[in-house]
């Protein structure tokens, strides 16, 4: 199942042609470092939540998109090795300045406990971030496998949970406090794939009305309250 760096940022609104550019320039030389696939995206239904959002995960101000994207490595020592010829290769300097504000991205490794579908060239994600207590691993994962397979039927392409394994404290932000997680909490980083905005409206209705998802149960493995999502539209696939 590999492996997932995953990452979330603000970038100006205004800075989405340049935010596209740079992606494009950067993502060959990371497949080159041995990504095997490379996702960028760009919000369009991001809604703000009663606890945290997304928006309030990076700090985003009024003027600012969120984008939500990862890079799927074979392994953990792939993304690592991978990761040492970023910092050291010109190439990367090369490309020129972050068109956003990096001190607010948050990044993490994510090891994968469900991923279901084809991951091919989709049009339309939902991206996830969440707490889950540690000892609910096992029952979170049960939960997810099963709400997977109602989400492809009805319509989604791919559907993908992974587990925070190395998720480094932020200056200003981090996946920890974007999820508020407490001590004994993990933060999941999870998306679903759809090949459209239509698609994604469709199947996210027939999946809620779904009465083996539509019902919250009582024992719910983690804190809905202070799971954080948007909808994004695809910018840049980069992948064999």
């Amino acid at each position: 199942m590999g492996y997932i760096q995953g990452f979330v940022m603000a970038i100006p609104a205004e800075n989405r042609d340049a935010f596209s550019t740079h992606a494009g320039r950067a993502s060959p030389l990371l497949r080159e470092f041995g990504a095997a696939r490379v996702v960028e995206t760009w919000g369009d239904d991001v809604p703000e939540g009663k606890i945290n959002d997304l928006h309030g995960a990076v700090a985003a101000t009024a003027d600012e998109t969120v984008s939500f994207g990862w890079m799927e490595f074979p392994d953990k020592a792939a993304r690592d090795a991978a990761f040492d010829q970023m910092m050291s290769d010109p190439r990367m300097h090369a490309i020129g300045d972050m068109p956003f504000d990096g001190h607010r991205m948050i990044f993490g490794g994510f090891e994968p406990l469900v991923d279901v579908g084809d991951a091919g060239v989709p049009g339309y994600i939902d991206g996830f971030v969440l707490p889950v207590p540690r000892d609910n691993r096992p029952a979170y994962k049960a939960m997810a496998e099963q709400a997977a397979v109602v989400f492809q039927e009805h319509g989604a392409k791919r559907v993908v949970e992974a587990w925070g394994d190395d998720l480094p404290l932020g200056e200003v932000t981090d996946f920890a406090r974007a999820a508020h997680a407490e001590s004994n909490e993990e933060v999941v980083f999870a998306w679903i794939e759809w090949a459209d905005r239509t698609a994604r409206d469709a199947g996210i209705a027939g999946a809620m009305a779904d009465p083996r998802l539509g019902e919250t149960p009582p024992d719910m493995p983690f804190d809905g309250k202070r799971l954080i999502m948007g909808g994004f539209e695809v910018l840049l696939v980069d992948a064999d």
